[in-house]
C-alpha cells in the first residue's frame, strides 16, 4: 500500500500547481557530512507538505536552504518561479525556539515583521491584533515573553509569521517544546487557521501520528545524505471530529506504513 500510496501522488502532481520547486538540492557541510543528496520535490500551493524521516536525514537543512537561510552545495530552490538566493518576504519562518524578541511586548513581537518592512504603526498593530486573536491570545498584547508559557510563546511567533502575510509558511518542528495535550490542541487550531488563510505550509516533525494528522502531503527522507524516499498523501476524512479522525483506519494504517518504512533504518 505504500507503494501504491506513492504512485497515486504522482499522478495527482502532474495536475497541481507547485508554489515551491527543489530541484537538484544537495548539501555539504564541509568535507565529510553529505547531508542532502540531489533532491527533487514539489510544494502544492494551499497544501501542507510534511518532511519526515529519521534523525539527521536533512529535514531541517532543506527547510532552512528553502527559507534562504542555508545555501545548497548543488540544486536551486524555486518560489514562484524564481531562483531563491536569501530570505524573501514571499517566505516565513516559525522556529522551534521561538525565537521571540525578549524585550518586546506579545503585540510589538507579532508586529515585529510588519515594522522591520516599514508599515504604519497604526496598521501594523491592528493586523498584530487580528493575528494575536486569531491564535487565541486576546488579553496577552502586553504581555512580555517570560510571563507567558511555552505553548503561549509558539502562538506568539506563529501569529508573527502570520501577519506578515507570506504566501510560505516555513515550521521546524514548532510543537516539539510543548506536552503533548497542548500539542493536539496546536495541530486541530493550525488546520483551522490554515483553512481560513490558505496558505502553503512546508512543516518539519518527528512525529509520524502528528504527520499524518496535519498533513495533505508527507514526504520521507532517508538518512544521511537525505533522498527522498516516497511521497505520501493521507488520506484521511477531515470532515470528523479531530478524535473520530486519529480512531480512522486510514489514518491508524497510515501512521503504521509510516512507522514501518522508518524502522527499517533503526535497525
Amino acid at each position: 500500500m505504500m507503494m501504491s500510496l506513492a504512485m497515486a501522488e504522482t499522478d495527482h502532481a502532474d495536475t497541481i500547481d507547485n508554489i515551491v520547486e527543489v530541484r537538484g538540492i544537495t548539501k555539504y557541510y564541509g568535507s565529510d557530512i553529505h547531508a542532502l543528496d540531489a533532491v527533487d520535490l514539489g510544494f502544492p500551493t494551499g497544501q501542507m507538505t510534511t518532511l519526515l524521516g529519521p534523525s539527521g536525514c536533512g529535514k531541517t537543512t532543506l527547510l532552512k536552504i528553502i527559507a534562504g537561510l542555508l545555501e545548497p552545495s548543488a540544486g536551486d530552490v524555486l518560489v514562484k518561479g524564481k531562483k531563491v538566493t536569501g530570505p524573501g518576504p514571499e517566505r516565513a519562518f516559525v522556529f522551534q525556539d521561538f525565537a521571540l524578541l525578549p524585550w518586546a511586548t506579545v503585540l510589538r513581537n507579532v508586529a515585529f515583521g510588519l515594522e522591520l518592512r516599514g508599515d504604519a504603526r497604526d496598521g501594523r498593530e491592528d493586523k498584530a491584533r487580528h493575528y494575536i486573536a486569531e491564535v487565541g491570545l486576546t488579553g496577552f498584547e502586553d504581555k512580555y515573553p517570560h510571563e507567558l508559557s511555552g505553548g503561549m510563546r509558539q502562538r506568539v511567533g506563529l501569529a508573527r509569521a502570520l501577519a506578515v502575510d507570506a504566501d510560505v509558511l516555513l515550521m521546524d518542528e514548532p510543537f516539539s517544546a510543548v506536552d503533548e495535550q497542548t500539542r493536539r490542541k496546536f495541530q486541530e487550531d493550525l488546520l483551522h487557521l490554515l483553512g481560513a488563510e490558505k496558505k502553503t505550509v512546508i512543516f518539519v516533525t518527528h512525529s509520524i501520528e502528528e504527520a499524518v494528522y496535519v498533513s495533505d502531503q508527507i514526504v520521507l527522507l532517508s538518512p544521511r545524505p537525505g533522498r527522498i524516499h516516497s511521497t505520501i498523501r493521507p488520506e484521511v476524512d477531515r470532515n470528523v471530529s479531530p478524535d473520530d479522525i486519529r480512531r480512522e483506519k486510514n489514518y491508524l494504517d497510515t501512521v503504521e506504513e509510516i512507522w514501518v518504512t522508518l524502522r527499517k533504518y533503526l535497525d
